[in-house]
């Protein structure tokens, strides 16, 4: 039986050619900041809310600029189990501040890839192929 894909939305935030990225609690995998969509909520809307939830950004949904989906092995799931993540570009001048599960943040570049699962591996990878992060 295959597992059907989990549907997560994420936040691209670059800033100085480097993404923001977090750690959760006791964990040192990067990560987008970001998460599953709930029942009825669009998926510009969970990245909004998964955004102020994890990093304290307060983010307009109808704002977010969606700049591709990345479908690739889910981190920590069953082998075959896939994750269908939707990035969405995220414009503020705010400061992101570890809040919720999450334990730090980090601005990094396709040099931290060996940190990164393999949805953020993809992520970098198609950041650096816009000419948005180094």
């Amino acid at each position: 039986m295959t597992l059907p894909p989990l549907q997560v939305s994420a936040v691209a935030v670059v800033r100085d050619r480097r993404v923001l990225m977090v750690t959760s609690r006791g964990r040192d995998v990067y990560y987008m900041p970001g998460g599953k969509i709930d029942a009825g909520e669009t998926a510009a809307a969970a990245a909004a809310r998964e955004a102020e939830e994890e990093v304290a950004l307060a983010l307009d949904a109808d704002a977010l600029a969606e700049l591709f989906e990345v479908r690739t092995q889910a981190h920590g799931e069953p082998d075959g189990r896939q994750v269908h993540m939707r990035v969405f570009r995220a414009e503020t001048a705010a400061e992101p501040a570890p809040s919720g599960e999450v334990d730090a943040v980090h601005w990094v570049t396709t040099a931290d890839a060996d940190r990164c699962p393999p949805a953020g591996r993809a992520v970098l990878e198609r950041l650096a192929a816009l000419g948005l992060i180094d």
